[in-house]
């Protein structure tokens, strides 16, 4: 190792481990730059400093600029979300001009939604335009895959051998009939059509049952995300219900993830089994149905009695998937005798990512094993 490198290194753990570690003499040597990152993570790390960034606007402010040039995005995003859990710093979120500066990534989002109720009026614009620009972004990158692989599984779940004109699957009918190349005459025969199908108005329905506890922020936000995007396909039929002792459905407000958002109230009890019965009841087609429960399963509610919906629902020809996160968080907590209770009675449980949720809706789609799905993505089902 070159002494560059040494000196490098050692800058390295000063940054990381604070000024205790800074030896009396002849120790790593801080530059101009590296001293400035050091007074930003000493204000928010340093615990003899839990009050670092002392309690005005303008010192929030100036923090939230500075961790900015110093680090990168991903970096700053966990920075923010640290400085809210650890330095209390909901209240300076209520002031537009502190709220304009932050970087805008899901966990804000949750954070703001558990606010929302307490938000100034002076506030409420600026903390519309935060949530949007997060969901516009979250659109941007989640809307395509998810279109794709909703759109090429009901195509394939509607598939006929005697497709009308127009609904011929030229590609697949291509690949089928190779067998049939008359090369003298440079002709396909194609004896066997493969077509689409007829399409028609919804050919299944989709309802999303979302737990709106504190735990679950970001499974609201993405699943809002998502469901707004099912919500524009005409061949699904989609459903958006959020729960916590008591249910709303926000279906009428799919058209604009924000407005679902803001129709949430994250926090409270659970009472997962009334959710279910609420949907249940709207069920109109069980063997064209998917339902997804995205919950924790904490229940509060009457944990026998779900259990038994559940297993009539299967039974009807529903299809009961039940997500226990969907986010980038990692392994959530969970009632785990719950979960396995529930897929015990062909209701998978297991965590999801955004990325795999397009996935996940077509293996859904397409009547494939959810199971079978989960373990090729190398995720861990109850």
């Amino acid at each position: 190792m070159t002494r560059v490198d040494e000196a490098e290194r050692m800058r390295r753990w000063r940054l990381v481990l604070g000024k205790p570690s800074e030896p009396p003499e002849g120790g790593a040597v801080l530059d101009e730059v590296a001293l400035a990152m050091d007074r930003v993570l000493e204000a928010l790390y340093d615990s003899d400093r839990r009050a670092g960034l002392g309690s005005s606007c303008p010192n929030v402010n100036r923090w939230l600029g500075d961790i900015r040039t110093y680090f990168p995005s991903s970096v700053v995003q966990v920075m923010q979300k640290d400085a809210i859990d650890r330095l209390n710093l909901q209240q300076m979120l209520l002031e537009p001009e502190t709220l304009s500066t932050v970087e805008a990534d899901v966990h804000l989002i949750g954070t703001l939604l558990t606010l929302q109720g307490i938000i100034p009026e002076k506030t409420k614009q600026t903390a519309r335009q935060v949530v949007r620009k997060v969901c516009d972004d979250l659109e941007r990158r989640l809307r395509e895959p998810m279109i794709q692989a909703v759109r090429g599984a009901l195509n394939r779940a509607n598939r006929t051998h005697r497709p009308r004109a127009g609904e011929v699957d030229w590609p697949r009918t291509i690949r089928a009939n190779l067998k049939n190349w008359q090369p003298e005459t440079s002709r396909l025969i194609a004896d066997r059509l493969i077509g689409f199908g007829r399409r028609r108005s919804a050919l299944r329905d989709v309802v999303l049952c979302i737990d709106q506890s504190g735990s679950m922020a970001s499974s609201v936000v993405y699943s809002s995300i998502f469901g707004a995007v099912m919500a524009s396909l005409p061949s699904i039929r989609t459903r958006l219900v959020v729960f916590d002792t008591a249910v709303v459905d926000l279906t009428d407000l799919l058209s604009d993830p924000v407005d679902v958002l803001f129709g949430t109230q994250l926090g409270g009890g659970t009472d997962i089994n009334q959710a279910v019965r609420y949907c249940r009841d709207r069920i109109e087609r069980p063997e064209k149905t998917i339902f997804v429960l995205i919950s924790d399963l904490y229940e509060g509610g009457v944990r026998e009695e779900l259990l038994r919906q559940t297993n009539e629902m299967i039974a009807s020809g529903v299809q009961f998937v039940c997500l226990l996160a969907l986010s980038d968080e990692g392994a959530p907590s969970y009632d785990g005798d719950l979960a396995a209770d529930m897929a015990s009675l062909g209701a998978p449980a297991f965590a999801c990512t955004p990325d795999l949720f397009p996935d996940l809706m077509a293996t859904a789609i397409g009547r494939r094993d959810i199971s079978q799905w989960a373990a090729r993505n190398e995720i861990v089902t109850r």
